[in-house]
């Protein structure tokens, strides 16, 4: 049972996310608290110390951000929720934090509580809040890639290739590093997009700009030196942003 702590300045939205935990979550879910601005954001948490939060991004007095940065209790699992547009979501996805786009959907609450079970670590590196506070001013240029050893901002333009295996995906990084998250590739295949990355293979999403030479007979060789095979289903479309020079 998660001890939790609701953080939104909406009643009719705390009204709502409360109602849909006891929905999707009765067993697991247990709301202990709620709070409107960063002030009492922070005495609650310090209080009560839950284990999970719901924070919403944008506070009547202040961010989010302000809370998490004057908290000495943050051993939590946080799920930020927000009304951001489309496009700056990315921002979350890039900095490796759970979220819940407004209106909220039971769906998606609930699919946010499973995962927390999969997760090791309840602390948020600092690392991520200041990629995400980064990432949410401008267009993104870097992602959090998570490991069991460590929490790794990697450059989009360092990133050679990726490789799948089952539900891990394996980096490779132009310093020579090879850095595992255990994520399945289709999560990065939504933010590693075209023009610069593409999906080659069922197994491989390439950086195109690190392309050294490919074949008509289906090889693709990367400056690293690796050798990238190209799906049939995918040959027409590789060929074609080749002929374009992209």
């Amino acid at each position: 049972m998660y001890k939790t702590i609701i953080i939104e300045d909406e009643h009719r939205i705390r009204e709502a996310l409360s109602i849909m935990l006891e929905m999707v979550a009765p067993d697991l879910v247990q709301i202990i608290g709620y709070a409107e601005n960063v002030e009492n954001a922070k005495k609650l948490i310090e209080r009560l110390k839950p284990d999970l939060v719901f924070m919403d991004i944008m506070l009547a007095d202040g961010t989010a951000f302000e809370v998490l940065h004057r908290l000495s209790y943050r051993n939590f699992h946080l799920i930020f929720t927000t009304a951001y547009e489309q496009h700056a979501v990315r921002a979350f996805k890039y900095s490796a934090i759970d979220y819940l786009l407004k209106p909220i959907d039971p769906q998606e609450l609930k699919m946010a509580i499973d995962r927390i079970a999969d997760l090791q670590e309840r602390v948020m590196a600092d690392k991520q809040l200041i990629e995400l506070q980064h990432n949410l001013s401008k267009t993104p240029d870097k992602i959090i890639l998570p490991t069991q050893e460590a929490m790794y901002v990697v450059k989009l333009d360092q990133i050679i290739r990726c490789e799948t295996s089952g539900s891990y995906t394996k980096f490779y990084i132009t310093d020579s590093r090879e850095i595992v998250v255990s994520r399945p590739m289709k999560g990065y295949e939504e933010i590693l997009t075209e023009p610069e990355f593409f999906r080659i293979h069922q197994s491989h999403l390439i950086n195109i700009n690190f392309i050294e030479s490919y074949s008509r007979e289906g090889i693709v060789k990367m400056n690293d030196k690796t050798e990238v095979p190209i799906a049939r289903a995918k040959k027409d479309v590789f060929f074609k942003l080749m002929k374009e020079g992209l």
